[in-house]
């Protein structure tokens, strides 16, 4: 399971030993590298706040609460998939609860395979965020750009006595001429001028 030789940055939060070091080699056969362990929430989100992570795993109950929350907030943050164990007397409540929140739900106890499956499907859900990722970048680079240019584009029509499509040709031409970008041009300008 490895999607371009990625690594996932791994936060398993759980109390029980026994747990962590079952987890050990599926998470290593997963590329879940580095793996970092809290053994509560409270732990738990001090370690979030110094590093993000594109897995959380928490192994319910924890000491200072269920980790329902923990897992809803995680949840709610752009790059990170979490997936909750629960025992199979609360899995249906907890599932309806989490499903919502897009947190993956297994039941405890549980197999090797299934941990092995919901860490794929864990790894599908991350790239896919990725790709969101990108796309939000690049739409946001693309506002940026178009901010740049029209601020130099007044900034031509105020200093110049430029019309507004004259202004956009000359920032077209000279990008052109220049073998630069719009963006670029747009930098001179306002520099030039502000």
């Amino acid at each position: 399971m490895v999607f371009n030789g990625r690594f996932y940055r791994t936060l398993v939060v759980s109390s029980s030993d026994k747990f962590n070091e079952s987890l050990i080699p599926l998470l290593s056969a997963a590329r879940c590298e580095p793996v970092i362990y809290a053994d509560s929430a409270s732990s738990a989100k001090r370690k979030l706040l110094e590093k993000s992570f594109d897995f959380v795993i928490i192994n319910s109950p924890l000491p200072d609460e269920n980790g329902t929350k923990i897992a809803i907030d995680v949840s709610a943050t752009k790059n990170t998939v979490c997936l909750f164990l629960v025992r199979a007397d609360q899995y249906a409540e907890m599932r309806s609860r989490l499903m919502p929140h897009g947190v993956f739900t297994l039941s405890k106890p549980t197999s090797s395979s299934a941990v092995n499956i919901g860490l794929e499907f864990m790894a599908a859900a991350r790239e896919r965020l990725r790709g969101f990722e990108k796309k939000t970048t690049s739409i946001e680079e693309k506002m940026e750009e178009i901010r740049l240019v029209n601020r130099a584009k007044w900034l031509l029509i105020d200093h110049l006595k430029m019309t507004e499509p004259d202004a956009h040709r000359h920032i077209e031409k000279q990008a052109m001429d220049t073998c630069t970008t719009r963006c670029e041009v747009a930098k001179s300008i306002i520099k030039t001028y502000s």
